[in-house]
């Protein structure tokens, strides 16, 4: 519940100091904001990710089914609950390596995903 007053507030502040802002100050955001993304330095960038998404596209169904399968396959395993779930955490984190190896470039994907550190 406290969440959700939080998110009330913020809506509500925004909403004040944006109407108070004008639409003058908007446009002129807005202008600045374009000018921004049509460098050519941006659309460089958008260039390549719109190429990598593309061509990874189709992998991620297969990689996905595959991760999902060995997690549902740990969960209906024999054991206690609490070795189901420890066989659950760690073929869900198998499943994950496997669908970061399917999809992302090898060279990108060796963050440590608890402290969100890239290592290069």
């Amino acid at each position: 519940m406290r969440g959700k007053l939080i998110f009330v507030a913020g809506m509500a502040t925004g909403y004040v100091l944006g109407s108070r802002a004008g639409r003058e100050r908007y446009n002129q955001i807005k202008k600045n904001w374009l000018k921004v993304w049509n460098t050519d330095m941006v659309q460089d960038k958008v260039e390549v990710v719109q190429g990598f998404a593309k061509a990874r596209l189709s992998e991620v169904p297969g990689a996905v089914f595959a991760g999902v399968k060995k997690v549902s396959t740990a969960v209906g395993g024999e054991g206690t609950p609490g070795q189901k779930l420890d066989r659950t955490i760690a073929k869900t984190k198998d499943a994950v390596d496997d669908v970061a190896d399917r999809v992302l470039p090898h060279d990108d994907h060796t963050s440590n995903p608890s402290t969100g550190t890239t290592s290069k």
